[in-house]
């Protein structure tokens, strides 16, 4: 379908600058919208001279957004998935003709656990959908209002008053440590979690002290931190061939113990983790991004202890 100003400007340029900002690639986006390489060099030059802007510069062997074309991102997106539900028969929307790439923002244990089963379901249910794990950021940006991710999914921070947050389930925290660590055996009291291992912290942001300590200071308890990773896959590498003790939630012990590490309960109340997911309201009536919802809810139900 095409559609036109009276002015003449093509507002299918819409749909071909918001696959050049996701692919930053000329190339990617001609594939993508099944055109040449020249027709889609052809269709930018269209809209940077629409919108007085390069849009994309070469930075290197690879292409990135000006500061123009970041800003006006998350608009376009927005106008095109109104297009797109306007347009969506009554009936509904196929999947399996839907052709998309959602970004996840989260947690790397999000990807590294649960992203096989999520990707199994977009390849059964909606081949045509591509998802793009997002690893948390050591800064707080807004991410869904700008459009760089379209759902966080985990621990959520604080976020703009305007986005929607759905409750998933409660987690816990638990330690972990290689097998046959001395931790393991007998009877562990929170002493001897303080005192008789060194610890590994998983903090994007650096931090060396977390929940742990607090309840470990109520007790008059301190325990020695040796070191923090910026995420928890990377963390299980380190304590698989260390004497270093961990925490992992319940939902990423598969890969934990597809390490051969072993979890144990920490004799420490420890306030619940809170996973949740949120998205900006601009979704909410696109059938496609409802799938996805649909899709993390319905995993999301899988990773409590008693679900796996």
């Amino acid at each position: 379908m095409r559609v036109t100003q009276s002015s003449g400007l093509d507002l299918n340029l819409l749909v071909a600058l918001e696959v050049l900002l996701e692919e930053e690639s000329v190339g990617g986006a001609a594939r993508r919208l099944h055109l040449s390489e020249p027709a889609m060099s052809r269709t930018l030059g269209r809209i940077r001279k629409a919108l007085g802007d390069p849009v994309l510069v070469r930075a290197g062997r690879r292409m990135v957004p000006t500061p123009r074309a970041l800003a006006v991102r998350a608009e376009v997106s927005a106008v095109v998935e109104r297009a797109r539900a306007l347009f969506a028969p009554a009936e509904g929307t196929d999947l399996r003709t839907v052709t998309r790439t959602f970004t996840i923002l989260g947690h790397d244990a999000i990807a590294a656990a649960h992203g096989p089963a999520l990707l199994a379901r977009a390849a059964a249910e909606a081949p045509g959908v591509r998802l793009r794990f997002l690893s948390e950021s050591h800064v707080d940006a807004p991410f869904l209002r700008e459009g760089t991710a379209d759902l966080e999914v985990g621990v959520l921070d604080a976020t703009a008053p305007e986005v929607h947050r759905e409750h998933l389930q409660e987690d816990r925290m638990v330690g972990i440590a290689r097998a046959g660590h001395p931790l393991l055996e007998g009877e562990l009291t929170p002493e001897r979690f303080a005192r008789e291992a060194d610890h590994l912290i998983v903090s994007r942001r650096g931090k060396l002290h977390g929940p742990i300590d607090a309840a470990l200071a109520e007790l008059g308890l301190e325990r020695r931190v040796v070191g923090t990773v910026g995420s928890l896959p990377s963390s299980l590498f380190v304590i698989r061939d260390t004497d270093l003790v961990g925490l992992n939630t319940s939902w990423g012990l598969p890969l934990a113990e597809s390490l051969g590490l072993v979890p144990f309960e920490v004799p420490l109340p420890l306030p619940p983790l809170r996973l949740g997911m949120a998205w900006h309201p601009r979704h909410d009536a696109d059938p496609a991004h409802a799938w996805l919802r649909r899709a993390v809810r319905e995993t999301a139900a899988q990773w409590s202890p008693g679900g796996r």
